[in-house]
């Protein structure tokens, strides 16, 4: 019997401890998710009313790191309180300090070192913000990171942005740039791109994503895909027929993909949503 009680209690207690820390090479979830800037005319659907039921979403799927969109200082504030686990990275496209919309990246911060940070703005001059960039009708951000895992100490380059809404060549050549530093800047690590691109998978500034092999569409290659394949609905005022999938996930050559999921959720009694976009969320492994 007091053999019976040592093995149950040292089962027990094993299992407890698998929960403390994660395995060493424990894939990774990455989440893309535009959270709708701070509008006065949302009405019901205003940050003030959505931010802690869009946290609680977070919290619960718990992404490793996640890019968010339209994100104002305050609202960034509202995310950093809501969300003690990870911290966060990113400036105002406006002036590269806090005026305007956010590209932020966010990461656990139990799981990743930060090694380095900064950010550069989608133009012909991407040292200059507060620029609109060659057609574009807003000024565009990206803000990248490189994340050491504290238990196996391996390194990616991770990038977050947000294209625009509706200047073809500053979508085209907003996809190339974001390539460029990430191969300068990255220096040969596997690398993460997510982003509300405003764009389908049959456009110019998608194929310019993917077209000369350094990244991949990770919901295309991902064996399972689950939830919608839509991620934009403005509130659920667009027929589901003519929702488009806009937010995306691409990854290097190094990543191997478990997973893709649009997460559809909505706030508690199932009437509110979270945003006028879906987030995005895979898993994956560095090779």
């Amino acid at each position: 019997m007091k053999n019976f009680s040592f093995l149950l209690f040292t089962s027990l207690l094993v299992s407890m401890c698998v929960g403390c820390t994660k395995p060493a090479n424990e894939p990774i979830e990455v989440m893309t998710f535009n959270v709708r800037y701070d509008n006065p005319d949302d009405a019901s659907n205003n940050w003030a009313l959505r931010k802690e039921a869009a946290a609680k979403m977070i919290n619960y799927y718990a992404p490793d790191v996640f890019g968010a969109q339209e994100v104002l200082h305050h609202q960034l504030t509202d995310l950093k309180e809501l969300l003690p686990n990870y911290e966060a990275l990113g400036v105002g496209r406006l002036d590269g300090k806090e005026a305007g919309e956010y590209a932020p990246v966010f990461y656990n911060k139990h799981r990743f070192n930060m090694v380095r940070y900064g950010n550069f703005a989608l133009s012909e001059h991407p040292t200059h913000f507060g620029e609109k960039g060659w057609d574009a009708a807003c000024e565009r951000m990206a803000t990248w990171v490189i994340l050491q895992d504290i238990q196996t100490n391996k390194k990616f380059f991770f990038i977050n942005t947000h294209l625009d809404h509706v200047g073809l060549v500053a979508q085209r050549m907003g996809a190339k740039l974001i390539q460029q530093k990430a191969v300068e800047l990255g220096k040969g690590l596997p690398i993460i791109v997510t982003g509300d691109f405003n764009v389908t998978a049959e456009s110019d500034a998608f194929l310019a994503m993917t077209e000369d092999g350094l990244l991949k569409d990770s919901r295309a290659v991902a064996p399972i895909c689950y939830g919608p394949n839509w991620s934009f609905h403005a509130f659920g005022t667009v027929s589901l027929e003519e929702r488009p999938l806009i937010d995306h996930i691409f990854v290097s050559k190094e990543f191997k993909i478990f997973s893709s999921r649009v997460i559809d959720d909505r706030t508690k009694n199932g009437t509110g949503y979270l945003s006028d976009h879906n987030p995005v969320m895979v898993k994956l492994l560095i090779r």
